[in-house]
């Protein structure tokens, strides 16, 4: 994650009822890979600020793929070792198979979600918002993060792109830095808790079998979501995706004209936090 998070989970209560953020995006039309980037950059922002993840998932990331290239390495080191130097080994390789124990079902489940997310992506020519979920239940959430995205009809390219542009790069800081600054993530810890995602779009369209379409989808009014409105500043797509649906006081399915054909797809996979800040090396 681009932006340094690690010293902002203090401060007050997560502010409520004063209006979406929103974040500026400096062209016509997000391209697949940037907004799966951006969506990225956010899970791993909601998991790490409400103490789901031990570090910043980029963190996290390297060293669980260190600690797995260690353990294939370790596997081809010689028969032959003296004594002390054989100790040290096992020594070694009992640690790196416990660390990866530890938080192999946690890796899997984020990457799971993140492949779904990009394979979603993949399939439909728009997308017109993405709910992150954090709580036992859809229906009993602890927090809600409502992402509308105004980002035009996606042009050619995959979200499995690898190359990371400066805009995806802009748009994320500004997205973390403006959740930071409403209070996001500053409630006290609640234990560990399951991510759901959500991203919104015609019903009409076919995503993967990892999604499943949600009718009617509504939660507990006692949650205030947190929302979050990325614009593109230039007029190309000022008329797209411009309605928003709060999803506390009405279903997100609704019959008015434009957003008649428009539901939520829920991704049949989770992320289970782990039940404390625990380091890679605890």
């Amino acid at each position: 994650m681009e932006t340094d998070i690690s010293s902002c989970g203090g401060g007050g209560a997560q502010q409520r009822g004063i209006g979406p953020v929103e974040v500026q995006a400096a062209t016509a039309a997000l391209r697949r890979s940037e907004v799966f980037h951006v969506l990225k950059e956010l899970v791993g922002f909601v998991l790490y600020m409400h103490h789901q993840i031990p570090s910043v998932l980029p963190s996290l990331e390297n060293e669980f793929a260190s600690l797995k290239e260690e353990m294939t390495e370790m596997a081809l080191q010689p028969a032959e070792l003296k004594p002390s130097d054989r100790r040290k080994y096992n020594t070694r390789k009992t640690e790196v198979r416990r660390r990866i124990k530890k938080h192999e079902k946690l890796m899997n489940g984020i990457s799971t979600l993140l492949c779904s997310l990009q394979h979603a992506l993949d399939e439909v020519s728009s997308i017109e918002g993405v709910v992150l979920i954090l709580g036992g239940s859809l229906v009993r959430p602890l927090f809600v993060y409502d992402i509308t995205i105004s980002h035009g009809i996606f042009g050619p390219g995959s979200a499995k792109e690898h190359a990371l542009t400066k805009l995806a790069q802009s748009v994320s800081r500004k997205a973390i830095r403006a959740l930071v600054s409403r209070g996001a993530g500053s409630l006290s810890y609640t234990g560990p808790s399951k991510l759901f995602l959500l991203v919104r779009c015609s019903s009409t369209l076919k995503l993967p079998l990892d999604f499943l379409p949600k009718l009617d989808f509504r939660y507990s009014k006692k949650v205030v979501p947190l929302q979050m409105h990325i614009k593109c500043s230039k007029s190309g797509c000022s008329g797209h995706n411009q309605h928003h649906m709060p999803l506390v006081d009405s279903p997100c399915s609704t019959s008015e004209s434009s957003l008649s054909d428009v539901i939520w797809f829920q991704c049949k996979h989770t992320i289970r936090g782990l039940p404390g800040k625990a380091s890679l090396e605890g």
